[in-house]
């Protein structure tokens, strides 16, 4: 369902990496060797964790009488747990970075958004050219602000490793939801020079990451904020409209090429069709609809086809346009 779902819906501004740099390290370390192993604990106490939820859903759901009291309680004392591990390691050695930012990605992952900034900021500082410590403070500041502070961050993570594809598109995301701070950064004129900014970081994500559906249904998504040029000639205006249907249904096509599974595919034929009826492609918009048979998606199709009937009986009972009035050719003296 992701390519069904509005850019501005994401549940995080910016999107995290690993939080911690891929680094070479000696695997014969002793150091290294004990960090390795508490991010291994770590790791499965999250599963762990997360296999517990899942279970006391089903339990709940079968009306089984299991308190969230205890499923409280036991996750308390796994997250006790590890978090004494790694503060342990840490207090012995505090310098060491890539400690600081795997304890700080456990402290976020369990909702300790200020504990976990704390962390960051210590690993930015002990490797200022680490550049994963800059994107997850940016995400932390696209949350709690302030913004500008993560528009500058992932500006330096980019500066930093400018190939890897999450930090332009977590600045394109930033840039599309935070408007009125990018038009005052980028010294853009309008929300339509913002929106293309938007586009173009997330095409040069694209380029570094092509394979990525949902990064392709990102981009595609931008358009439908996008609005044709319109004048005061009426031909120029339908076709700027033109030439906008051709490029949103270009993006759109892109993110088909990449469909995973068939929901995705369908997803992406709603989409076509939403885009057809904006500018009154009907019956291409009625052949998208017709390859739609996903129960999943039926409320959308049926919102849709009510939308296309409706526009289909407008134009049936519309009056057709007046034909501008030719001026005969004046005749040479």
């Amino acid at each position: 369902m992701l390519s069904t779902n509005p850019v501005v819906a994401v549940s995080n501004l910016v999107a995290q990496t690993t939080g911690v740099k891929l680094q070479v390290v000696d695997p014969a370390d002793p150091v290294e060797q004990e960090l390795d192993k508490i991010m291994e604990a770590d790791d499965k106490a999250q599963t762990e964790i997360d296999q517990w939820i899942r279970d006391n859903s089903a339990f709940a759901a079968e009306g089984a009488d299991y308190s969230q009291i205890t499923l409280n309680a036991r996750i308390d004392q796994r997250f006790e747990e590890i978090k004494k591990a790694y503060e342990d390691f840490i207090q012995r050695h505090p310098n060491h970075a890539r400690a600081r930012l795997a304890y700080g990605s456990f402290l976020n992952d369990f909702k300790f958004e200020e504990e976990a900034r704390t962390q960051w900021e210590k690993a930015r500082e002990l490797d200022p050219k680490n550049p994963t410590p800059w994107n997850n403070l940016a995400d932390y500041y696209s949350h709690r602000g302030p913004v500008r502070k993560a528009f500058q961050y992932l500006e330096t993570a980019i500066k930093l490793n400018p190939f890897e594809p999450v930090y332009f598109r977590n600045l394109a995301t930033l840039v599309f939801l935070f408007r009125k701070d990018a038009k005052e950064i980028y010294n853009l004129k309008d929300d339509e020079a913002v929106f293309r900014r938007s586009i173009d970081l997330y095409m040069r994500a694209r380029r570094l990451d092509p394979d990525d559906f949902t990064l392709a249904t990102d981009v595609a998504q931008v358009y439908y904020f996008l609005k044709p040029e319109v004048t005061d000639d009426p031909e120029e205006s339908a076709e700027a409209a033109d030439e906008l249907a051709d490029e949103t249904l270009a993006a759109w096509d892109e993110a088909l090429k990449l469909a995973r599974t068939e929901l995705d595919r369908q997803g992406v034929l709603i989409h076509q069709a939403r885009v057809c009826i904006q500018y009154d492609r009907l019956a291409q918009a009625r052949e998208h609809l017709k390859g739609v048979t996903n129960p999943a998606l039926a409320t959308l199709k049926n919102r849709l086809q009510r939308n296309l009937e409706e526009k289909e009986k407008q134009k049936a009972t519309s009056p057709p346009a007046a034909e501008p009035a030719k001026v005969p050719p004046k005749s040479e003296s």
